[in-house]
């Protein structure tokens, strides 16, 4: 078991960074960024801000002139060809609610891109949108060190404590988890992170997620260690202390039957809840 301590490493400064080593990347890019003073509020909205560039590509400011064309947007990776928008539009059957095999499950039922745009997660606080985005915003708030996440205005990480338990239906290769992650790191360096900072960023997700059989490790220190591996197949690098007989073999769930039925589901607040928290 790996008690890795992911926010430390996420946290601290490179050696040549003029981040200081004793100031989170949230803490510091609140400031230096943004211009404003370190409150649950603007800390929320650098984690929007970088979320949303994630998502959807440039859109904002600040924007030092770094090209991300986000995660809805096809790509070729390695020469091999990504898109990503149908395990979001609910086109693939891929969802872990819990059940023998994956669900469709569309993630763009809250007005898709148009409230991301509006720095909100979706227009309808009872769609999958919603929930997913903030519980993004939650989950990379904790990662880079947010101090000030846990008030009504930036709650704690309240999502699924192993990523691999989200991701497991998904069957993701290395060359869509390495687009996923280089998306965090643009988006990171197009709002003015340090080459240094983006650096460590990237290199944290890919240690932790993009290898096959990752041991359990902490992210969120209340959840404890979890399997994270999002990369399932046979082209993703072994992790260092490699445990796979944690990882059963699954099957990879088909494109679903129905992505209008998909696009017509919605949850309730409870729903949401249980669905996305595994």
């Amino acid at each position: 078991m790996r008690l890795s301590n992911v926010l430390l490493a996420l946290t601290a400064a490179a050696a040549n960074a003029e981040r200081p080593a004793d100031v989170s990347m949230c803490d510091y890019y609140t400031k230096t960024l943004l211009g404003k003073e370190n409150t649950p509020e603007n800390q929320a909205l650098l984690v929007t801000l970088l979320v949303h560039t994630v998502i959807l590509g440039n859109y904002t400011t600040p924007n030092v002139g770094i090209a991300v064309p986000g995660l809805l947007a096809p790509a070729v990776v390695n020469g091999e060809n990504v898109n990503l928008l149908p395990y979001f539009s609910g086109e693939y059957a891929t969802t872990n609610r819990g059940d023998p095999q994956g669900v469709s499950v569309n993630f763009l039922d809250g007005g898709g891109p148009a409230p991301l745009l509006q720095n909100k997660p979706a227009d309808d606080e009872t769609s999958n949108q919603y929930f997913l985005v903030t519980h993004l915003h939650q989950y990379f708030g904790t990662l880079i060190g947010c101090t000030y996440q846990g008030y009504p205005a930036f709650p704690a990480y309240a999502g699924a404590a192993s990523m691999y338990q989200v991701h497991k239906f998904m069957d993701l290769n290395f060359a869509q988890n390495k687009y996923f992650i280089d998306q965090h790191v643009l988006a990171a360096e197009s709002l003015g992170f340090s080459a240094a900072d983006g650096k460590i960023f990237g290199e944290h997700l890919y240690d932790v997620f993009a290898v096959r059989c990752g041991p359990p490790t902490s992210i969120v220190k209340t959840q404890g260690p979890q399997l994270q591996s999002t990369c399932l197949t046979s082209d993703c690098p072994q992790a260092e202390d490699a445990e796979c007989d944690l990882y059963p073999a699954v099957a990879p769930s088909s494109p679903a039957g129905s992505s209008a039925a998909a696009a017509e589901e919605k949850c309730d607040k409870e729903q949401c809840r249980q669905h996305l928290e595994l």
